[in-house]
């Protein structure tokens, strides 16, 4: 790397920084609306325990149905349920369902985000690359394929995705996850909204599906305001307490 590439990157490494500094320092709008999406091996159902309890709160949830195809596709089934909210919105998602937020999000109605164990890739960025970083989660292994849609076996489900969720729990969230094509995988946003928008992470700290110290250094970057707990891949499911609470402090009404 020459001096003048590398003073290029210094300089463009610290207007990052700063957009993303800027985008912490913003005051938080309070939302009543939250809009929630899943990612692999699931169902908006994932969501019902947090709904349960946002609503509790006075908030207006509402789960998006990803389709699970592609990116463009979930990121329109998303844009739909957002062009329902009247007034700052809170935007949510789980493990997969951080691509679809990390694209959606730039949407002006979107207050801020919510990253529970979920990807939260920079804009053209290879996120197999970035994950193949950090030892291989066991969760992977697991996957069965037909033709080119994927699902997770049961075993994979009960021992890597949903450990700590009583077994005949799991083995119903295991029947109702919707399964992926095989392409969704490769999908790149074009978007980054952590980096204009205030960020919120849960870390799962025993996730077998995305590795828990990848969780970290993607929180870390994004700057985002950092909650870890001893759960596995579906916090929001085992510890929805932990989960509903964070998503009210980025409401803005914890």
């Amino acid at each position: 790397m020459d001096r003048r590439t590398f003073v290029s990157t210094a300089v463009a490494a610290a207007a990052s920084s700063l957009l993303v500094a800027a985008a912490r320092a913003q005051p938080i709008p309070k939302a009543k609306n939250v809009v929630l999406i899943h990612g692999l091996f699931a169902d908006g159902s994932c969501w019902s325990e947090v709904i349960a309890r946002l609503q509790a709160r006075g908030i207006q949830a509402t789960a998006v149905q990803n389709p699970l195809t592609t990116l463009q596709a979930a990121v329109e089934a998303t844009q739909q349920i957002l062009a329902w909210q009247q007034g700052p919105t809170v935007l949510v998602a789980h493990s997969f369902g951080g691509m679809i937020l990390t694209e959606a999000g730039v949407d002006p109605k979107v207050s801020a985000l919510v990253y529970v164990a979920a990807r939260a890739p920079d804009a053209g960025e290879d996120y197999a690359a970035l994950a193949g970083r950090y030892p291989t989660p066991p969760a992977s292994a697991g996957i069965v394929w037909s033709d080119d849609w994927g699902r997770l076996s049961e075993d994979a489900f009960l021992r890597d995705f949903a450990a700590d969720v009583p077994a005949e729990k799991a083995r119903v969230l295991c029947a109702v996850q919707a399964p992926f094509k095989r392409t969704l995988l490769a999908d790149k946003t074009a978007h980054a909204a952590w980096r204009s928008k205030p960020s919120w992470y849960a870390v799962s700290t025993e996730d077998r599906t995305i590795n828990p110290d990848l969780e970290r250094f993607m929180a870390k970057r994004m700057g985002a305001k950092t909650i870890e707990v001893k759960a596995s891949h579906v916090s929001l499911i085992s510890q929805p307490d932990a989960i509903a609470t964070l998503i009210l402090e980025a409401a803005g009404q914890a």
